[in-house]
This record gives C-alpha cells, structure tokens and sequence, in this order.
C-alpha cells in the first residue's frame, strides 16, 4: 500500500484560481481497445488534458518537462523549445514529438500512447544532444491534477514505495500516480503560484523544496529525475479508485518494454482501419485526412458507454475558463453525434453507428425529446431545447436502414417519441444550431421536414398508415410555410436581391400569438461586445443554414431562391484567406455580427469576442455545389489545408492578419475547439458524396415528395401554442391540442357546428375543418375540453384572407 514519505507540508494553501489549458489541439490519442480507459491531447509538444475513466472527465491540466542547467536558463516544453509532430504509423493516434531548444542545444524526443490494455499514459522520452552539454542539465517533470473534473480541492502527495518514490494526487475518490522507469532525484507537492515546482525552479534554477503533501487546492507534483548519463526513459501517469489500484497500475505498465506497448498499439488502430471504404480517390492528399479523420471519430466514442460520442477533446479557450465550466466540448451533443455517426456511416461504418443510435434511444426523454447535451451517463447538462436535435436521431435511423445497418435493432419506438415531440413542440426552436436563439430556423425546419418525412416511411412500413399520414400532413404544413417565415421580401443587405433567406425569425417560447414577421423581427446577439450594437432587424442576419433544404432533397439547388440567398451570403459572410501552406481558401462566418470567437486582438473569447471562419461550412458549401452539379474538388482542397499538421480540423480558423506572439496565422486554428468532429465527418461525408456523385445525407423519400412526384399539399394548422388570426382562403385548416377536444364552430354568421377531435398515437388529437374557407370570410370557434368537461380558453376568430 502506498504510504506519504513525510509530514512536511507545502504552503500558500488552496493556490491561485485553476484554469484549463488551450482547446486548439495539435493531437488526440488513446488505445483502440475497450480496456485502456485514457484519452489524451497534445499542445505545443506537451501532454495537456488526459481523460478517465470515461472520455467526458478530464483529469489534469498538462503534464510537461523543465530543463534547466542550474546556472542561466529555465526552459519549459511548451513555452520555449520548438515543437515538431508525427504520427507514428498510419492511422494511429500516438505521436512522435521532437522539442528542440531555440539554440540547438539539446532536442527532447517523445513517443506518445497509452497502454494498450490498461489505464497509464505511456511517454517513452530520449534527449539528444553534446553529452558534455547533456551532463550539465537536469529534466523535471511538471504536473497539474485537474482531478474529477477540477483544479480545486485536489490533494497531492510524495508516496513511498517499495519500488522507489513517485508522485500521487487525489479528489473525490479518483487517484493518480506519476512515475517513470528510472527513479527520482527529489520529489516535491506544492500549491499553484505559491509553492509549487515550477515557482521553485524558476526563482533560482534550483529545486530547492521536498515538501511531502499539499491538501484540498490547486495543486502540482514535481520531480527531478535521476537520469545520470542514461537519458532515456519511460514516463507513466497512471488512474484507479484508489491509491493502491493507481500505483499498481503505473508499475505494472512500466513493467513491460515500451516497444511491446507501441506495436500492440499501432496493431490496435489497424485493425478497425483495414475495411473502410476506398474513397480516397475524391481526396486531394491521398486520403491521408480522410484515414485520419476515421481514426479521429473513433477515439471520440466512449468505451463505457458505448455508442457515446462528444464533440470534441478540448475545452474550448481553456486558459480562461475555471471549475464552474466544466462541459467544455467533452460532452454529448445528439447532433455533433449524429454528425459523427453519420460521417462513420460514410465511411462503410455500421457498427458504430448502430451503437450510436441504440445510446441515444436508451437517452431519449420520455417526452420524445433529448438532452441540449448531456454527459456520457445520460445527465443533462445544458436545458436548452433544439428541434433539429430531435429530428437527427430519426434520420440516424433512416441511413442505417438504408444502409442494412439496424441489425436487430428496432428504433421505432424512439422514432415515434421523437416525431410526437416535433409535432407537439414546434415548428418554432428554443435554440437554432448555433444554440443561441429562439425562432423558425431554416436549417431546423429542415431536419425536422425531413425527419418527420422518414419517420412517415417507418410508420407506413409497419402498417400505422394513420401515423403516417398524419406526419406527412405536419411536414407538408412546415414545408408550405418556410418562404413566410424565413424568406425577407425587404431585404437590404443586396438592394438588388430584396428576397432571401434569414438566418432566424424571431419568436418567444410561451407566445401563443407569434408574430412570425420575417421583415420585422428583432434579434438580440449573444457574444458581442458589450461596447457595440447587438440588436438588429431579423432580415439583416443571414446565414447558410438554408443549404439544409438542399441537402435533405426539400428544395433543388437551382431553385431561384437558393441562388439568390448564396449570392447574399457570399457577398456578406464569405472571406477568401491564403493559408499557411499557401492555397487560397473560400471560408464562411456562421453569420454576420458574429461575436463567437477570439477577439481583435487574439485574446481569448470570454462571454464576448469575434465571429471567425468554420471550416465545416466550406464542406457544407462543396456538398450544395455538388447538387447543384458543379465540383466540390476546391472545397476539398480548402478542408485539408486547414487541418494542423497532425490532421486535426478545427471548429474556427483565424482570419486577420497573423499574431505571432499569439499562436495565431491565418487559415490556422483559434482557440476555440480542434479537433471538432462534426468537420471531421462534414469532410468525409463530403468525400463519399464525390465518389457516390450525390449528396451523402440526401433522404430519397424526402426528394420523390417535394421535387419528384410533389405529392406535398399546402395545410394550415391552428394549436394551442400557435394561434393564427389568419388564413389563406381554400387552404385546408386543422386543429390540433395534446388532449381531445369536441370543435364549436361556424363561419360569419352562419349555423354553429360540432366536430369531435380524432386521436392519433402521437400524444395528438385534431380536427379538421370540414368546409373551405374563401377570401374574407370569418371564422369563429372554440373548445370543449372531452377528458375535464368544460370549454378551454375564451373563443377564437381566424380571417380569410
């Protein structure tokens, strides 16, 4: 058993505020097998967050070298040595690293996996360099637990062992042990910006303190190692529920040559590579981005739950953000999995999609709904409602069906649930997908005209031919009213094109009258500036989120409108940008007035900042040009020159002038999120689409409804939550509430009549006018509640017009 080496207690408790580190990753790793419950990231040549037991629970901050030669100079990893990175074989996700002082002194060489088969990290370190100069350095180690989630409240300790002494942390029953295969020469604990290694060595460049235990704060762990004229070793940072299972782990991984672990590794990770579909040919680089996208959404799974698939290894802008905020992108969200899953599926992947859709079944709110998202055990985190995150899981289902990927599997009845949900809730959004504002969203209304549309197939394939129906009534009810609620006929961004898609008309979640004015409407913009303009006409906020109607087979791509809107899209959002490697790039903003993202002068967003380029709509905008039946090849090109050099696609890429002393070059990573992988299966999805000649995500049934057959029929639908005043004249009306109803009602002043409601398995009762209405006509109406007895709410008018 573990025992602490002493009493000596290090100072300056609890230690400064914790923070994270960059979310901009240069790598992510972990082993393939479902054993090795670790995750890794790189940044600027270093071991940053490192995830366990499951991949939403990162558990320290960075774990790096210091060098110094005790007299002149202090060097750390990350801050002052020039980093270099490969992978070390084909689609494996462990690293080579080479660390070289500025001065050609000496190069630190890493190897970088976990044990393929338990939970350590595994870093087989060599520095090269004049022995003479070698001699005359020391190497320390430098660690910050961030343990359970949280730089606060960790507790470090020197721990005796029967092996030698090695360094251990712990909080709230989670444990860590730091130990290499060649001993230490001191050991110390100490407190963040009071005590700690790094405060010790750079005051005098000398280890001075050997404190044995700093408890309950922001703490750090550090070593001097015994490298005499070896230099060469294996570090391991090992996780367990206790301090015994933590150590045994450490010295059981170190106990077997590192070599061994490296080609189990590397064997691990061709296994799954071996099958997928050869599609390299639609890529410009050999495929070398899309194998390594494979690989990338892959290690993005859970291994607990599997079928579990967040957004991203990284806390975006993690320098700024403390133990409050502890998603970062290291959660579920159903559509960045769905994305994922989907890009898999491009891939000639079924298995993990399976797992996938079967996870977020098993997710699903009895309301039909799903977490904003979620961690991997199914707790919510965020309780923002979105209606497109509702409709992805339906269309999950349709690819796999398509695909003969559901196995034994049936998701109808989470289909159902769900589509009950998008019928009941909508058609207005709290949250669009950029999760920020509430209203008729034309990308939501989309996936949600398409899900219903799929979900309309299923329910007809078993025989529920009423369901059907009455889904298909509801997407051709959205679909009839897109134009109003989302197209401006006052434009002002073009003069010369007055009719366009917006990016959102406005509403309120509670408003039983909405306005539904895509001319008036007001948006409030989140992350702005507080010193600048946030509020602007709904008509002067475009985005390209209309290019879903494109891709789901709602609208052709040669329909004039599209064309109109690209053409005030590419005239207000789109930038061209020379990148590092020299290609010339075509990026789009999210929106314009965008405040998501770094700021001017290149420091961190915090609650406000400035909108930069997402790769990922570049490659929604190659799978538009490929329907439109133009060459996707330039957007292909554009997606694999702004990867970073280990092949990682990022969420935003800097668009201004370069800031060296930032980290920042144009067509290169912010420090928002990289990897994310939605762009990462945007990029594949968008490669299969070349190679297939259409677009990945196109629903047929949805295409032989609106563009083939146009079997669709414009339809009115007046609900509790959306009480129109209006009508077109000869437009069928229906009513429809969540409990059933009997309908008074009579047309001006003619004979009042009767209508009882008809239940459907949807959670939904309606009523559809029986005569049609013509222009100028009035229609008054109410309701008796069939279940309580009594009339529901005063009585209506709705005006032909």
């Amino acid at each position: 058993m573990p025992i602490i080496r002493g009493e000596r207690t290090a100072f300056g408790a609890p230690g400064i505020d914790p923070r994270w580190t960059a979310g901009n990753k240069d790598a992510i790793g972990t082993a393939y097998d479902d054993a090795s419950l670790v995750w890794f990231t790189i940044w600027r040549g270093i071991v940053t967050e490192v995830y366990y037991p499951t991949i939403d629970r990162p558990q320290i901050r960075d774990l790096q070298l210091m060098i110094s030669d005790g007299k002149t100079f202090v060097h750390e990893e990350k801050r002052h040595l020039i980093s270099t990175i490969e992978p070390l074989a084909k689609h494996t996700l462990g690293y080579r690293i080479r660390n070289s002082d500025p001065e050609g002194r000496y190069s630190i060489v890493k190897e970088i996996i976990t044990d393929p088969h338990l939970c350590c990290l595994l870093q087989r370190i060599w520095i090269e360099g004049d022995p003479n100069v070698l001699d005359a350095l020391k190497f320390y180690v430098l660690c910050a637990p961030h343990l359970d989630v949280g730089g606060a409240h960790n507790s470090a300790y020197v721990m005796h062992s029967p092996e030698h002494d090695l360094l251990m942390a712990e909080r709230n029953g989670t444990w860590l042990a730091l130990g290499a295969d060649v001993p230490f020469r001191k050991l110390s604990v100490g407190y963040v910006g009071a005590s700690d290694g790094w405060r010790d060595l750079t005051d005098n460049f000398a280890m001075d303190w050997e404190f044995d235990k700093a408890e309950n704060g922001n703490i750090a762990l550090f070593g001097e190692l015994a490298l005499e004229s070896r230099h060469e070793f294996t570090l391991g940072l090992s996780f367990g529920s206790s301090g015994q299972h933590a150590m045994s782990t450490l010295f059981q991984s170190l106990a077997i040559p590192f070599s061994e672990h490296r080609e189990k590794y590397i064997e691990q990770w061709q296994r799954p590579c071996e099958h997928i579909l050869p599609i390299d040919h639609a890529s410009n680089d050999d495929g070398r981005l899309y194998r390594h996208s494979y690989s990338v959404l892959l290690a993005h799974e859970d291994k607990t739950y599997p079928g579990a698939m967040i957004a991203s290894l990284s806390i975006p802008w993690g320098e700024v953000k403390d133990d409050k905020d502890t998603g970062g992108y290291h959660l579920v969200w159903t559509r960045d999995l769905v994305q994922s899953a989907t890009g898999l599926l491009a891939a000639g992947d079924t298995a993990t999609p399976l797992r996938a859709l079967i996870y977020l079944a098993t997710s699903q709110f009895e309301s039909g709904g799903f977490p904003q998202n979620f961690w991997v055990d199914g707790t919510p985190y965020w309780k923002g409602v979105q209606l497109d995150e509702v409709a992805f899981p339906i269309l999950l289902a349709g690819h796999l069906d398509r695909a003969g990927g559901l196995k034994a599997f049936d998701p109808y009845p989470m289909i159902l649930r769900a589509a009950g949900f998008l019928v009941r809730e909508g058609p207005v959004t709290g949250q669009e997908r950029w999760e920020e504002l509430c209203g008729y969203s034309p990308s939501t209304l989309a996936a949600t005209i398409a899900a219903l549309i799929t979900a309309a197939r299923f329910a007809r394939e078993r025989g529920d031919d009423t369901i059907s129906q009455y889904l298909l009534d509801y997407a051709d009810f959205l679909e009839s009213h897109i134009d109003k609620w989302t197209v401006t006929t006052r434009g002002t961004l073009v003069p010369e094109i007055p009719r366009h898609f917006i990016r959102l008309c406005p509403s309120v979640l509670g408003d039983n009258c909405p306005a539904e004015d895509q001319n008036e409407g007001v948006l409030h913009l989140p992350n702005i500036d507080p010193s600048k303009q946030s509020k602007f006409k709904a008509n002067e906020i475009v985005d390209a989120g209309f290019l879903e109607l494109v891709r789901y087979g709602i609208r052709d791509a040669n329909d004039p409108l599209i064309v109109d809107s690209l053409r005030v899209i590419d005239h207000t959002i789109k930038r061209e940008i020379l990148t590092t490697n020299g290609e010339l790039a075509q990026c789009w903003y999210r929106y314009n007035n965008d405040g998501f993202g770094q700021r001017e002068d290149g420091s961190a967003y915090d609650d406000w900042g400035v909108g930069r380029l997402w790769p990922i709509l570049t490659g929604e905008r190659g799978h538009y040009e490929l329907a439109h039946g133009a060459s996707a090849a330039d957007h292909i090109r554009t997606l694999e020159s702004l990867t970073t050099e280990t092949g990682l696609l990022p969420e935003q890429v800097w668009d201004a002038p370069d800031l060296p002393e930032k980290h920042l070059f144009q067509g290169k990573p912010t420090g928002a999120a990289t990897p994310l992988m939605w762009a990462h299966a945007e990029y594949i999805k968008l490669l299969r689409s070349v190679h297939d000649g259409k677009v990945f995500d196109f629903v047929p049934e949805v295409e032989e409804r609106y563009l083939l057959k146009k079997e669709h029929r414009p339809i009115e639908i007046w609900k509790p939550t959306r009480q129109i005043r209006s009508v077109k004249a000869q437009i069928p009306l229906r009513f429809q509430a969540e409990q059933s109803f009997t309908l008074q009602w009579r047309v001006d002043d003619g004979e009042q009549s009767t209508l009882d409601s008809t239940s459907v398995d949807l959670g939904i009762h309606y009523a559809d006018l029986p005569v049609s209405l013509k222009t100028g006509m009035i229609l008054t109406f109410s309701f008796l509640s069939a279940t309580a007895a009594q009339w529901i709410g005063p009585t209506f008018t709705i005006l032909t017009q």
